[in-house]
């Protein structure tokens, strides 16, 4: 079945479905085949973990290590793993002969930020992608105008895309986390409510969007882990 047609059919199949439904579904949808949740460890991730961790702790978990993040995220990643008994988290960096190559002095964000994401991220990610016919994402319709539409189930090059958060509100992440005692992410406090890397993360102040403090003062809105016949895709700003 083409993955345009095999995303419709589960989009239908499940639009009622919750999201623990879905992931259930996804994990063990022979048509889809082998499925990876990617995950940033970030402020809100530790609920897509959790669900998960519920139905399989042995799910592989893809963990993207930059090589720039905050240090605080790199010992939630361990935390959050250990308190919710994940048995296959993958820790993936970026090739090291493509970091001599291409940002030996680490100051490509400074110059091009869609090209370091490129390198940190979207590159290790296609390859640790490999062998798996779909994977699961924490993204949600909520956090800007490009996802404000976002399916359940999306084509995405050669794999299938889950989106089993789509739906949730800011406000059912929170009641979530507080319902299962789940550990927050320590920056969140300090003022973070969405967590890149060091340096294109910053504060964020009252009243503004959640996802302000990232690539701040550009329009680069997305990382860019999206991809159309193998190629990384950026999802601008919002009209």
């Amino acid at each position: 079945m083409p993955l345009d047609d095999l995303a419709d059919h589960r989009n239908a199949l499940h639009r009622d479905s919750d999201a623990l439904a879905v992931l259930r579904a996804a994990l063990n949808d022979t048509q889809i085949g082998p499925v990876a949740l990617v995950s940033s460890f970030g402020a809100e991730s530790v609920v897509l973990l959790h669900l998960a961790a519920q139905i399989d702790t042995a799910v592989p978990v893809i963990f993207l290590d930059t090589e720039m993040l905050f240090p605080e995220s790199l010992a939630y990643q361990r935390d959050v793993a250990k308190a919710l008994g994940l048995s296959d988290v993958r820790i993936i960096t970026p090739d090291r002969n493509a970091i001599l190559r291409e940002d030996v002095d680490g100051l490509l964000h400074q110059a091009d930020t869609d090209a370091c994401c490129d390198l940190r991220k979207a590159r290790p990610l296609e390859q640790a992608l490999q062998g798996f016919g779909g994977w699961i994402t924490g993204r949600k319709q909520f956090q800007n105008g490009q996802r404000a539409s976002l399916p359940l189930f999306e084509p995405d090059g050669a794999r299938i895309k889950i989106n089993p958060l789509a739906h949730w509100s800011s406000d059912d992440l929170r009641a979530y986390m507080t319902d299962h005692s789940l550990p927050r992410h320590p920056l969140v406090a300090q003022g973070y409510p969405s967590i890149g890397c060091m340096p294109c993360t910053t504060r964020v102040g009252a009243g503004e969007d959640p996802r302000a403090g990232r690539w701040r003062g550009s329009e680069k809105t997305e990382c860019g882990i999206h991809f159309e016949n193998g190629r990384m895709v950026r999802e601008g700003k919002a009209a």
